[in-house]
């Protein structure tokens, strides 16, 4: 049976040269493959990395860009929403159709280089439907509009109903 202190006996027992050799190996560093294969592996994990910063950058200048769109569709409405009932009513009356933009749309400069073009359209809206058509615009309560406010070529817009008591 062999104990412990027989193995601590059999290391003690190994020549000097033999440990000083060992423990030379031990601190001598990385060899040259090990070297190769690290910077290697680095190199290759750095390429999906980019990749994913890339896209993220992509992904936040279009949000970024979503954003000011949507504060600019905002601005807008509330704009048309200012003006009285009556010249909104003249100009929902003046296009006569509600996919014709009316003379409240402008194009405003981005302060990134866009150049975007804000529609406004108005329709007086039949929101009792008492003539039983179903058609929504074919303006029969003289009280209520429709407006919408989009962003020409892309499909961001806001609607909102006004009448006359607001």
């Amino acid at each position: 049976m062999i104990t412990l202190r027989d193995i601590r006996g059999a290391t003690q027992s190994a020549t000097p040269a033999r440990r000083k050799s060992l423990k030379q190996r031990r601190i001598a560093g990385f060899s040259y493959m090990e070297v190769l294969i690290a910077t290697a592996l680095i190199a290759i994990s750095l390429v999906p990395a980019m990749e994913a910063l890339s896209t993220g950058s992509k992904g936040n200048t279009f949000h970024e860009n979503y954003a000011d769109d949507h504060y600019y569709l905002s601005a807008k409405l509330e704009d048309v929403l200012a003006e009285p009932f009556t010249r909104l009513d003249e100009a929902a009356t003046a296009t006569g159709n509600p996919d014709t933009p009316t003379s409240y749309s402008d194009t405003v400069t981005m302060a990134d280089g866009r150049v975007l073009t804000r529609q406004v359209y108005l329709s007086r809206y039949d929101g009792d439907n008492t003539d039983g058509n179903n058609n929504f615009f074919d303006g029969t309560d003289e009280g209520l509009l429709w407006v919408r406010v989009k962003i020409e070529e892309t499909r961001l817009s806001m609607e909102r109903l006004t009448n006359v008591y607001e």
